[in-house]
């Protein structure tokens, strides 16, 4: 542990104990103790007044990561009852460009984890992966914290990739910060693009003192990954760079890449990575599984989205809302306002805080068009907005604007939509 206490030189006056942000320390009669909460902030050593905490790390020389023995870029691809997600197809696609942007050496390898999924590999094939790590255990059937960390961490650490990719799922948010963590690297999340910038060994130590370029190669290379993702409420883009540790770790919102051409046939490298897991590594026992019997929300997969917002009113209007969807067979999303009322439950929800989309078509129903929403769908391939107020905000990202009131326009776009039907199956009808 870096924070000690001097026993000889506490007072037992407190200050640390409130200081702490993090509950870290506990009191044994007039003696603080560092529990196991701390987290070395060394909040406590700039509060004490007597000089009885100290950081024992202090004016040790930061551990130098060899930059050179990482190659290649990972794909995590989530899986779930044997079921690729979505998000992990978008991903091998953007870590495929990734790894040709680096070197022509440079490979995308998917990393399918669980108990006889072998048979997804032709799957992140077809999408431009290179090769696949299978880890492939009975432990890991189905996804637990514990086990999924352990087996990760520990195949990053042998095989040592560059740069490792997962997507900002429930799962991959809780997975890829703590594999992050034990492998004392830094992870930016919910990232919207990735880049890569490659320079020189030399010019990065040499902007980096502490390094030692006397036994550089000058002629490598290091690769410096790019993430870029919202800051202060979607205002303002961060681009966070990894520069002294690796792998360099992010993850990425489904629906904000876009998947490659699949590819027919395509084939490449399976390694089937050793997997040291025993029951006694996992600390939670997992009973039984139990799927919501609430109406299932496929935001991330749909085509055809229609949203509702605070210009409907109140919850009945999304009983408009899910006529119009399952008329033009989309389904039903909504803004963050309509979720805070209470009106639809938050798995409908589009935006920074919510699901990010990129259907064919996406309809705006009485939504103002606040920033936070807009990061969420604006890439979609058609918007179409309905909202009574010609200067909402939403109409400036909108393709299709219709001003007015939605409670007369959905019904009359409904109406013209059975009016087609009509029309095509006539049409077809008289062709036969």
């Amino acid at each position: 542990m870096a924070i000690v206490v001097l026993k000889d030189k506490c007072k037992g006056c407190k200050l640390c104990v409130k200081a702490c942000p993090f509950e870290a320390i506990d009191m044994d009669g007039k003696l603080a103790v560092i529990n196991e909460k701390c987290t070395s902030c060394k909040q406590c050593v700039a509060t004490c007044k007597f000089d009885a905490i100290e950081d024992t790390d202090a004016g040790k020389e930061e551990e130098v990561v060899d930059l050179t023995a990482y190659k290649h870029v990972w794909v995590y691809a989530e899986q779930r009852a044997g079921k690729l997600m979505n998000v992990a197809l978008e991903l091998i696609g953007e870590g495929r460009r990734l790894a040709r942007e680096i070197s022509d050496e440079t490979k995308v390898y998917a990393v399918l984890v669980g108990d006889k999924v072998d048979q997804l590999a032709s799957e992140c094939f077809a999408y431009g992966a290179d090769g696949v790590y299978l880890l492939e255990n009975d432990l890991l059937k189905i996804y637990n914290t514990d086990g999924y960390t352990k087996v990760l961490t520990d195949s990053i650490r042998q095989y040592k990739p560059e740069i490792v990719i997962f997507g900002a799922t429930y799962i991959g948010r809780d997975l890829a910060p703590r594999v992050a963590a034990r492998l004392n690297t830094g992870l930016t999340a919910d990232c919207t693009r990735l880049d890569v910038k490659v320079s020189s060994y030399i010019d990065y130590a040499n902007k980096n003192t502490t390094l030692d370029t006397s036994d550089l190669d000058p002629n490598s290379t290091e690769t410096g990954l790019k993430q870029t993702r919202p800051a202060f409420g979607g205002n303002l883009m961060a681009t966070i760079i990894c520069p002294r540790t690796r792998p360099q770790m992010s993850t990425v919102r489904p629906g904000v890449m876009t998947k490659i051409d699949r590819i027919e046939g395509a084939t490449g490298e399976i390694i089937n990575a050793p997997v040291e897991l025993a029951a006694s590594d996992i600390h939670v026992e997992i009973v039984d599984v139990v799927k919501s019997a609430k109406e299932i929300v496929s935001l991330s997969d749909a085509e055809i989205i229609c949203s509702g917002g605070r210009g409907l009113g109140d919850p009945s209007g999304f009983d408009l809302i899910r006529e119009f969807a399952a008329k033009v067979g989309g389904v039903v999303g909504s803004s963050r306002a309509a979720v805070d009322a209470g009106w639809i439950d938050h798995s409908h929800q589009v935006g920074q805080t919510g699901t990010t989309v990129k259907p064919k078509i996406y309809f705006a129903c009485g939504i103002s068009g606040a920033i936070q929403h807009l990061a969420g769908m604006q890439t979609s391939d058609i918007i179409v907005a309905i909202n009574k107020d010609p200067d909402a905000p939403i109409f400036e990202v909108a393709d299709f604007g219709i001003v007015g009131d939605l409670y007369k326009v959905i019904p009359e776009i409904i109406a013209e939509w059975d009016k087609a039907e009509e029309l095509y199956s006539e049409s077809l009808h008289h062709t036969a």
